[in-house]
Formats: C-alpha cells, sequence, structure tokens
C-alpha cells in the first residue's frame, strides 16, 4: 500500500509564506521524482516544482525565485513558498513516481491540500 501524506497549506495573506510537506509512505521503494502540481477552480491542473533522485529541480516560470522544493529526508519532500500572491490560490497535489517492490516506476497523488492567499 502506498500513501503520499501531505501536510501544510492553509490560508495566508499577500507577500505571506506557507509550507507544504509530502511524505512517502511505503515499503521497499525508492523515489524516481517528487514535485508538486496545484489546480485552481477552473483551470488545469499544472506543474508547481518538481524534484528527481540526483537532486534535479524543475519549476513553473510563474514561482520561481519564489517556491523552493527540496528533500527533507529519504521520502519527504517540502514545498517552501514566499512572497505568495492571490494567483497562487489553489489546491496543491503531492505527485511521486516510485518504483515499488523493484518495479515502476509508478504514478502516485496525494489527496491535495488548500492554499488560499487573500487579504
Amino acid at each position: 500500500q502506498v500513501q503520499l501524506v501531505e501536510s501544510g497549506g492553509g490560508l495566508t495573506q499577500p507577500g505571506g509564506s506557507l509550507r507544504l510537506s509530502c511524505k512517502v509512505s511505503a515499503i521497499r521503494f525508492s523515489i524516481d521524482d517528487m514535485g508538486w502540481y496545484r489546480q485552481a477552480v477552473g483551470k488545469q491542473r499544472e506543474l508547481v516544482a518538481r524534484i528527481t533522485d540526483s537532486g534535479q529541480t524543475d519549476y513553473a516560470d510563474s514561482v520561481k525565485g519564489r517556491f523552493t522544493i527540496a528533500r527533507h529526508n529519504e521520502n519527504t519532500v517540502d514545498l517552501q513558498m514566499n512572497s505568495l500572491k492571490p494567483e497562487d490560490t489553489a489546491v496543491y497535489y503531492c505527485h511521486a513516481n516510485l518504483i515499488v517492490g523493484g518495479h515502476g516506476p509508478w504514478d502516485y497523488w496525494g489527496q491535495g491540500t488548500q492554499v488560499t492567499v487573500s487579504s
């Protein structure tokens, strides 16, 4: 059983900061890459940031310089979001490509966490 357990998110004012965390709960796995996507109301889901097992990172142009993705430990990835804007408001989803039991990579999603930026 593989689960991506998300934490963080919530409500903040413009210019504020939030941190999202995603922990992989599984047995005998390795991470190919992990990242965060977001979906605002009426819009398609889009990539926010991702990090490969080797540490390479990729960011959406809209968050470059404001968001930072990092591996916290062997099974957790954090997304530090600074200088938040109202347009960052969305449901944020953790995503992972995992090799489980020597097979994969397989595609997994978290349940989503709401981020609201409003004054």
